[in-house]
């Protein structure tokens, strides 16, 4: 199994057991040269269908209880979701009320033009490693934007320049960073997009390496540009260096690193902010039993755990304009038997509501090496829905959302309130305007540039 298919949007899958990945059909018949893949079970199902070999639903329905098998007790609450996998009548009738993947979304004093958001995924590509993004960053964001999704959020960037998950990550730890960040930032709205952001600090798996550096899946050595690492408590993730634990004044420091990166952000021209609070970072880690052992304000129980990410939000809302939106990434559990999981993510959800958190960017895992992942389409759905329903908060969906049609029922069945579309954006730029062509939607009701209108669909 090659690297590519052990990473999805920023989190690295590389390090856990991932069984059922390679049943998955990442990309969709359509994209790219496919010959040289190995067969799928959904190929092969196509071929019989082409010889007369049809399988009855029953059937398909048995095989597929059969297969997947019970991997967590956070997954077993959902068993039921497959079987959902069709739109009954009930849910078309309700789904009329229910906006479309088209549909505009306000956000405090923010309009997104439509529902599909390309969420943040680590390029590694600064590298001069001063945390400045360069003509790449242009080119990939502008891009995504003339492609027509409603919201482009800047892959993770650092708070300090120790916060980094390599050395080649952006960042806006200074002002003399915010100049960098201006073009791309127009490019983005000239293009009908709200540019947003994501603003991060990897704790305890920092100064990683990446195909620019070298040390992939290792702590990179401090002659190679390394550096210490800090975490809540002194646990190191998997085979990296051990972290120092964070003093309470440092954690105050980095609160406020936070809200002046959020105000560099504001300047820089961005609409919109998300906070990463997932995959294993220094919030997660915080907010995770199994990586934060304190027995001070934060740590304990939820109340302390969570206290260092209440802190960010009232920090980083109160550095940003009220108009602006504020989002946060979370990990819904971290599949791993007395870790984070969903009930504390719910109950977490509706404290960030009530300090103006807008939106729950709602993805898994990243804590621990070594678990076991049920990877496949619409993994994480379940989650966001939970997260969305009892929290009563709007939330985006992500995890290996890679058709048109598959996307759109998400939203018809009210699971969450904007997809956010990663892995198949990197093989199209234009996913949102090849999926209203897909969906039967007329090109004059989608966001195509001016420019490019004689080439619609």
């Amino acid at each position: 199994m090659s690297n590519d298919d052990l990473t999805h949007e920023n989190f690295d899958f590389r390090g856990f057991d991932v069984p059922d990945l390679k049943a998955v059909t990442l990309a969709s018949s359509s994209d790219g040269d496919q010959s040289k893949q190995p067969k799928t079970k959904h190929e092969d199902a196509s071929k019989n269908r082409k010889h007369g070999k049809k399988k009855s639903k029953s059937d398909a329905r048995s095989k597929k209880r059969a297969g997947a098998g019970k991997t967590s007790e956070s997954f077993d609450d959902y068993e039921d979701y497959e079987e959902r996998e069709a739109v009954s009548k009930a849910d078309k009738k309700v789904s009329k009320d229910r906006p479309g993947l088209f549909a505009p979304m306000t956000l405090r004093e923010v309009t997104v033009r439509n529902r599909i958001w390309l969420p943040p995924m680590c390029m590694y590509s600064s590298f001069a490693r001063d945390g400045r993004p360069t003509p790449f960053h242009y080119q990939h964001y502008v891009s995504r934007a003339f492609g027509g999704f409603g919201m482009v959020i800047v892959e993770s960037t650092a708070v300090a320049p120790e916060g980094r998950i390599t050395p080649c990550d952006l960042g806006l730890w200074e002002d003399g960073q915010i100049d960098a960040w201006r073009w791309i930032v127009d490019g983005i709205r000239e293009a009908g997009a709200v540019p947003a952001i994501q603003l991060n600090h990897a704790g305890r798996k920092a100064s990683t390496g990446c195909f620019a550096v070298g040390y992939d899946g290792q702590s990179v050595p401090e002659e190679a540009g390394g550096w210490p690492t800090m975490a809540p408590s002194e646990i190191a993730f998997g085979g990296l260096r051990t972290p120092r634990a964070l003093s309470v004044d440092e954690i105050h420091g980095l609160v406020g690193a936070f809200a002046a990166a959020a105000g560099r952000a504001v300047a820089a021209g961005f609409q919109a902010i998300q906070i990463h609070a997932a995959h294993g970072y220094l919030i997660s880690q915080f907010l995770d039993p199994l990586s934060n052992e304190r027995d001070d304000e934060y740590g304990g129980d939820l109340t302390g755990r969570s206290r260092f990410l209440v802190e960010v939000v009232d920090a980083v809302r109160g550095a940003v304009p009220e108009g602006v939106p504020v989002l946060v990434r979370i990990s819904a559990t971290d599949w791993a038997a007395g870790g984070w999981d969903l009930d504390q993510t719910i109950a977490l959800s509706k404290v960030l509501k009530e300090h103006g958190v807008d939106v729950m960017d709602v993805s898994t895992g990243g804590i621990m090496s070594g678990v076991s992942i049920p990877v496949k389409p619409n993994y994480q759905v379940p989650f966001a829905e939970q997260v969305k329903s009892k929290a009563d908060i709007p939330v985006t969906a992500v995890g290996l959302i890679t058709k048109p049609k598959q996307a759109a029922k998400i939203l018809a069945r009210g699971e969450a309130d904007a997809v956010e579309i990663g892995r198949a954006a990197l093989r199209d730029p234009y996913w949102p305007l090849r999926a209203a062509n897909k969906l039967g939607i007329p090109s004059t009701e989608v966001p195509y540039a001016p420019q490019y209108v004689a080439g619609a669909y």
